[in-house]
């Protein structure tokens, strides 16, 4: 099943323990406005070349919508459409005053050049300029994008527009970026993990953990397990996949990483393959890379009691429902990545005020709202009777349909 249409089946089921006007449901689903652009460029050689970028807003009943910008070769309109509703309902969760938006070109980065790149950015930005804004939506980083494609997107915004810093989050710390903003996705998924086995009476430092992906996040919540005390027995990414029954030495597996480019080759552990890491021997299994990971085929193989989704929809429903009937416990993604977008709201609230906090400011304010949130959940998980992921969307669709209902929707 697909990402959207997994969303929008997990949403119908929130409306209906909800008991959601019909009416309501079908407003809260059909998106704000759907832009597609198409985006033109001369390459370095001089030839031109076209690509087609989206951007999605889906809700803007709780505040300016927000949400990422992906340059990947799969960006389709569908794809969009979920993410930006995931986002409204992961804003509400986490109890921020923004709705969901998402974004994308149809491109391969790294067939790119930086001047490419560039030029790519500024064209999209050219051609979305008045339908973004502080005020309206602020887009963030993505897969394929990074701190640099928002300082451009900063700079074109802001030759239409005057100095914006607040209307893009994951800029460099010199144009106005946020401290902890580079570690927050992954610092958020240990408050979360920490928030779930704390209510089970257990600790990160009892436990064994596998992570599969060992990008920005992965590697971070690997990093800050191990340094809890946590024994993180396996790792994957896309070069391969490691493991140790005593636990990997972390620090000296991200050396090797950073030197060599891949995890294959470490003195410090056991080769494995990679499909292997979803079904290895371990406590809490942290998918932190592609959704649609845990399927029919593989849940029954899974040994682990928690999964806390740091990626994307790495469930699909046949296999939540077949983890669930075994007892899994699983920690919904719009809960357990929420870390990101909390920590770019006080991105924005910084830029805003023209005030910057220190880092630890920031990492203090994200585990005070990645707990609450966790509050929240749980209470609506005991309101509903329901499992942790409807007590999530229960809790996000919610808010929003207050707030669209304040608001006057019928008007």
């Amino acid at each position: 099943m697909n990402a959207l249409a997994a969303t929008n089946r997990n949403f119908r089921q929130a409306a209906r323990i909800l008991g959601l006007d019909s009416k309501l449901e079908r407003s809260l689903l059909i998106p704000f406005r759907e832009i597609k652009v198409e985006c033109t460029i001369p390459k370095d050689d001089g030839t031109l070349v076209s690509y087609v970028g989206f951007r999605v807003q889906h809700d803007n009943a709780r505040g300016p919508m927000k949400g990422g910008i992906r340059y990947h070769p799969e960006v389709d309109l569908d794809e969009v459409n979920a993410l930006a509703q995931l986002m409204t309902w992961k804003t509400a969760v986490a109890d921020i005053p923004y709705g969901g938006a998402k974004g994308g070109i149809g491109c391969v980065p790294k067939e790119l050049s930086l001047s490419e790149l560039e030029r790519l950015t500024r064209v999209f930005t050219q051609k979305i300029h008045d339908l973004i804004g502080i005020n309206t939506d602020v887009p963030a980083p993505d897969m394929g994008t990074n701190a640099q494609t928002m300082a451009w997107i900063l700079d074109e915004y802001s030759k239409f527009h005057g100095h914006s810093p607040a209307v893009v989050t994951g800029k460099p710390v010199d144009l106005g970026g946020s401290l902890g903003r580079e570690s927050a996705t992954g610092r958020g998924v240990v408050y979360a993990a920490e928030a779930l086995l704390n209510e089970q009476g257990k600790q990160i430092k009892d436990l064994t953990f596998a992570i599969q992906g060992f990008g920005n996040v992965g590697s971070w919540v690997a990093k800050l397990i191990h340094e809890i005390g946590g024994k993180v027995v396996a790792v994957s990414d896309i070069t391969g996949a490691v493991k140790n029954q005593n636990g990997l030495d972390i620090p000296a597996l991200l050396s090797h990483k950073e030197a060599t480019g891949k995890l294959n080759d470490f003195g410090g552990g056991d080769v494995m393959s990679t499909d292997e890491l979803l079904t290895h021997d371990c406590d809490v299994l942290i998918p932190c890379a592609l959704g649609g990971v845990l399927k029919r085929e593989n849940a029954d193989h899974v040994k682990a009691k928690f999964i806390v989704e740091a990626a994307n929809h790495p469930t699909d429903p046949d296999a939540d429902e077949i983890l669930s009937k075994k007892g899994v416990l699983i920690l919904p993604d719009i809960y357990a990545n929420a870390g990101g977008v909390t920590v770019s709201y006080f991105e924005w609230v910084q830029n805003i005020q023209g005030f910057m906090w220190e880092e630890e400011k920031v990492n203090r304010e994200l585990k005070k709202y990645m707990t609450k949130a966790f509050g929240n959940l749980k209470s609506m998980c005991q309101t509903h009777s329901c499992n942790l992921r409807m007590g999530a969307f229960t809790l996000g669709v919610n808010r929003v349909a207050r707030a669209t209902q304040l608001r006057g929707w019928e008007a």
